[in-house]
């Protein structure tokens, strides 16, 4: 849900997580990487020091971040997920499907690019199981392709997220 120069849709939480990722990464990240630079320096010939040139290429990789991540929070539009009717799956919503081979349950809540975390049930909205699942109602059956197959899912229910 992020097109290239616009607007970045996310949750509160999502939002919040950046500002707290973007925190950590200023006031614990970018000091400490200062200072192995300035501990590294101090060996002396830099042109063949290891440890400078990781420190330094870590230095770049959190500055990288940084830039990322100050440009996602200054482009993101909050959806608010609390007054979200619950009737249809919807970006930030929570889905719970049924397995109709094996009968066993998932859940998933809908979220941005930014906040996606398929370990914790956190898929984005632009992913193929995300993009099968918006719209459908409870008792509607979805079929999602997945690196296995086919599966056939139905929509047990649908929540605002916890």
């Amino acid at each position: 849900m992020a097109d290239p120069m616009g607007k970045v849709h996310m949750t509160r939480r999502g939002y919040e997580n950046l500002q707290a990722e973007l925190k950590r990464l200023k006031s614990q990240d970018r000091p400490k990487i200062v200072d192995e630079i300035r501990v590294a320096r101090a060996h002396g010939d830099i042109s063949e020091n290891a440890e400078y040139h990781a420190a330094k290429e870590r230095q770049a990789q959190v500055e990288a971040r940084i830039r990322f991540v100050e440009d996602r929070l200054a482009r993101a539009e909050i959806v608010d997920t609390s007054s979200l009717p619950v009737d249809r799956v919807r970006f930030g919503l929570t889905v719970v499907l049924e397995n109709l081979d094996s009968g066993e349950e998932v859940t998933y809540t809908l979220t941005g690019e930014e906040e996606a975390d398929v370990a914790n049930g956190l898929l984005t909205v632009t992913s193929p199981i995300g993009r099968a699942l918006i719209g459908k109602a409870v008792d509607d059956e979805v079929q999602i392709r997945v690196p296995s197959g086919t599966r056939q899912f139905e929509v047990r229910e649908i929540r605002r997220m916890e």
